[in-house]
């Protein structure tokens, strides 16, 4: 939904400050000598997209817009572990995804978040280790990134949204409690309790300080509170977001050069990037880019999806909303207004007394009600925590 600044104070001024971050580590890090600005190079994964994708993608961005495709990875392995619950395996999917697209002047951002269970046409891929990859009429967008890697990740994305995406960024599990934890934790409120054995979340009403495997659970959690949706949880992911900028922001990083490092060296551990963004030089230079772009300049909305008539586990875009979305931002322009005016609610912020309210996308409530929530509508998007 449009980020609404009216009741939130001085702790959103983070955003801006996030945004230097990096840069400032990069300062650090030369005044700790080339050694220490190598280990944050080293520290950065990437992967090849333009090499696997080739040429057949949207047009490059023009004018200096451009867009961005960020994945929360649910891999299991090395550290990952059986971090924030939910099934374990070998294979990783695109757990979280979030198109950002940063207009021609720099100056405002759209953050669109996709649920992952959102049954969308997936383009044949070439997956790791060069197997390739049969297309699909109709598959769980986070499929691709199980299937084909990061590659086919943006690969469906671009077919999705018909935009080229210039950029890629991932941060798995591990990463993301690391950084949480390199930050000091983070401050969140809710109205209801949260109980979700899934995720491992127990929370009773009230302010919370979270460290970084809780703050995991936070952003996962999605029986514990609503009605046990995917686009629930999406509106906790997006509070978390707002609470890591608070905190970052209350750091002083500038005058705190030993917590700017342990930051500094724990974001570029967490990042998987496409290979033109893969250096602290890169990062710092994206981060110059978008510096006018304060709260007041970033709206954040979910997809709008309904439920599927072939699955009423699995969502689709609901058009015509979503074509005019993705037809907005191509044009480089805001999202429109019926998007917003139809975006859930924060499960986390309901009114406890409130009773479930359907859904103007056809989906379902995020208001906190789960027993009746479930009891009115087919059964949650997908299970556990995942």
């Amino acid at each position: 939904m449009a980020e609404n600044t009216e009741h939130r104070p001085p702790r959103r001024r983070g955003l801006r400050i996030a945004l230097f971050a990096l840069a400032g580590v990069v300062l650090v890090g030369a005044g700790l000598g080339g050694l220490a600005y190598w280990k944050l190079n080293g520290n950065i994964r990437s992967v090849d997209i333009s090499g696997q994708l080739g040429t057949a993608r949207p047009p490059a961005s023009t004018g200096g817009a451009f867009n961005v495709l960020v994945l929360g990875s649910d891999s299991r392995s090395g550290d990952n572990g059986n971090l924030a619950g939910g099934e374990t395996g070998d294979t990783a999917r695109s757990d979280t995804a979030m198109v950002v697209h940063v207009n021609q002047a720099h100056t405002a951002a759209s953050v669109v978040s996709i649920p992952r269970d959102t049954l969308v046409p997936r383009p044949a891929c070439t997956g790791t280790g060069g197997k390739q990859v049969a297309a699909a009429r109709s598959a769980m967008f986070n499929s691709a990134y199980e299937v084909g890697g990061p590659a086919c990740a943006v690969k469906t994305a671009e077919q999705l949204t018909g935009m080229r995406m210039d950029h890629f960024v991932e941060v798995d599990f591990a990463g993301f409690a690391a950084m949480i934890d390199a930050i000091g934790g983070v401050d969140v409120t809710t109205t209801v309790a949260i109980d979700d054995e899934d995720s491992g979340l127990h929370l009773d009403p009230g302010d919370h300080h979270l460290g970084g495997e809780q703050a995991l659970a936070f952003v996962r959690t999605r029986h514990g509170v609503g009605d046990g949706s995917d686009l629930g949880r999406i509106e906790l992911q997006q509070e978390m977001v707002r609470a890591m900028l608070g905190q970052v922001g209350a750091l002083g990083l500038a005058a705190n050069p030993v917590a700017m490092w342990k930051l500094g060296d724990q974001l570029t551990s967490s990042l998987t990037t496409d290979s033109d963004l893969a250096s602290v030089g890169a990062l710092v230079g994206l981060a110059q880019t978008i510096k006018k772009i304060g709260p007041d300049q970033l709206t954040m909305v979910t997809l709008p999806v309904v439920y599927s008539v072939s699955d009423p586990n699995r969502v689709v875009p609901k058009n015509p909303d979503a074509q005019q979305l993705w037809a907005a931002l191509r044009g480089d322009g805001a999202v429109p207004q019926s998007v917003l005016a139809e975006q859930p609610t924060n499960p986390a912020q309901a009114d406890p007394s409130s009773g479930p309210s359907a859904h103007p996308s056809g989906g379902p409530s995020a208001r906190a009600s789960a027993s009746a929530a479930r009891s009115a509508r087919p059964t949650a998007v997908d299970g556990g925590a995942e």
